[in-house]
């Protein structure tokens, strides 16, 4: 055993031997209004159009895949990079091993800047902000959310809520579980920045689209 070894063997011990602590509470900062899932659909579309993101509604996962072909075409994405997830691999069903790139822990960041588009998988949606919450368990699978000029989020209507408040209880238990790994990103649009002239420019620091594809 190297010294290497012995240091994070201490770590994780320390880790495992650490206290319990309490959950914190939800933060207070918006009223639930608890709205049905129509509406929050509704708000979430408008707030992701208003930051320049595209949200395709689709009945199947089926259509969602068909609907992913033709929009991959359109922006001419041959290499497409793909984090391992449940429903993006149902999504990516029929893609063959040349259009498709699964990305892994030894994956390098390289090899991920020269995708023409990633496709990730989305935990919730928060429809106040239009925004996509994505699990990242290891540095490419953060990597895949920003370097690749186009960002493909695949998502079911049942992970709307209504804000980031309403998502609390559900964020704290993932945090608290102690077999997942990794953080959750907020993905809110594409890439935005403007200099002092307000020049608004897409793509400068992450990706210059951002498509969500909802299934319903």
């Amino acid at each position: 055993m190297n010294d290497r070894e012995v240091v994070l063997g201490r770590i994780r011990q320390a880790l495992a031997d650490r206290p319990q602590v309490d959950v914190p509470a939800a933060p207070e900062v918006w009223p639930e209004l608890k709205p049905d899932r129509p509406t929050m659909l509704a708000r979430f579309s408008e707030e992701l159009k208003t930051v320049d993101g595209e949200m395709h509604q689709c009945d199947t996962v089926a259509a969602a895949r068909a609907k992913l072909a033709e929009l991959m075409r359109e922006s001419k994405c041959e290499r497409v990079g793909a984090v391992d997830r449940p429903l993006v691999r149902e999504l990516a069903d029929g893609f063959s091993a040349a259009q498709l790139d699964w990305i892994d822990d030894q994956t390098d960041k390289t090899a991920i800047g020269r995708l023409d588009a990633s496709l990730v998988g989305a935990e919730l949606l928060l429809a106040d902000t239009g925004s996509c919450l994505v699990e990242c368990r290891t540095a490419p699978e953060r990597m895949m959310c920003y370097l690749p000029p186009v960002c493909v989020v695949i998502a079911r209507a049942d992970m709307l809520r209504e804000h980031l408040p309403a998502a609390w209880d559900e964020i704290v238990a993932r945090a608290a579980n102690p077999e997942l790994r990794g953080e959750l990103v907020i993905v809110t649009g594409p890439s935005r920045t403007a200099d002092i002239e307000k020049i608004l420019i897409l793509g400068v620091h992450g990706p210059k689209r951002l498509i969500v594809l909802l299934v319903d």
